[in-house]
């Protein structure tokens, strides 16, 4: 049994929240699934107030004291991840920023690996395409294996021919999240995430200390020695192009000090 939660930013039970649901019955068709909807507006959501507490300190710090931890909780047990939202103003809502805010620590600090993640934006006329791109980015970020999410037009009243089509993309985004819930949780890295796991990391260890939180928590997991954010097995190609940006990373961060490159 697969446990999947659906993040949705918005109060109504309209459209976003019934692509949502069309998604999630899909994928019970598709296998062995149980979902659950979470609408943020029942949550209490403050707004971020960037004092990076939760950088340097820890999250823990955080002077907010809202449902952040519970929402992080549900994303912790689950294998599946949907973040839904119409377009406001051509942007995600503005409680699920709140909640991308409130998450800001873990893209620092990710620890959603192994979690399948994509994304549900619906719109009225147009400008969606680029927020499925930004939600899918920060999936990214996450640690999420992200599969790309899709952008819908629901009109209201909405016709039998925007209905079919909405059916069908939502169709295929159930069978491509699906073949992704079901393959190993933990594949290779794409020479991208690889990239940017070992420049931040190699950044971090020349430029931070102890008395950092993103510092301390990358030694406690051991990613300061590691291949990757978890154990996985690289091929000499990847391995070489590992050992480059650990390099590359080293010279800008050096060069950025003012130290001698050497």
């Amino acid at each position: 049994m697969k446990k999947l939660t659906a993040i949705v930013g918005t109060a109504r039970k309209r459209s976003t929240h019934k692509a949502v649901l069309q998604f999630l019955k899909n994928l019970q068709s598709l296998g062995d699934v149980e979902y659950e909807i979470v609408a943020l507006s029942d949550y209490r959501l403050d707004l971020c107030r960037g004092c990076k507490l939760c950088f340097i300190r820890g999250e823990e710090y955080c002077p907010l004291k809202d449902d952040r931890d519970v929402l992080i909780e549900k994303l912790m047990a689950s294998d599946g991840v949907v973040f839904a939202s119409p377009n406001y103003s051509f942007q995600v809502s503005a409680i699920m920023k709140a909640f991308l805010d409130r998450l800001g620590f873990v893209l620092h600090r990710p620890r959603f690996f192994g979690k399948t993640f994509t994304s549900i934006v619906v719109q009225g006329v147009y400008g969606g395409t680029k927020i499925v791109k930004y939600l899918d980015f920060v999936g990214k970020g996450l640690g999420f294996n992200t599969v790309k999410g899709t952008c819908v037009t629901a009109l209201d009243p909405i016709t039998e021919k925007e209905q079919r089509k909405i059916d069908g993309e939502l169709g295929r985004l159930s069978k491509r999240f699906h073949e992704r819930l079901v393959k190993p949780a933990y594949p290779v890295p794409p020479l991208l995430n690889l990239m940017a796991f070992r420049m931040s990391r190699t950044s971090m260890k020349l430029m931070l200390n102890n008395s950092y939180r993103d510092y301390t928590y990358f030694t406690e997991k051991g990613w300061f020695e590691s291949e990757f954010y978890y154990p996985t097995r690289l091929g000499p190609p990847k391995k070489a192009a590992g050992s480059f940006f650990d390099s590359l990373a080293t010279i800008m961060t050096r060069r950025r000090r003012g130290a001698p490159v050497t």
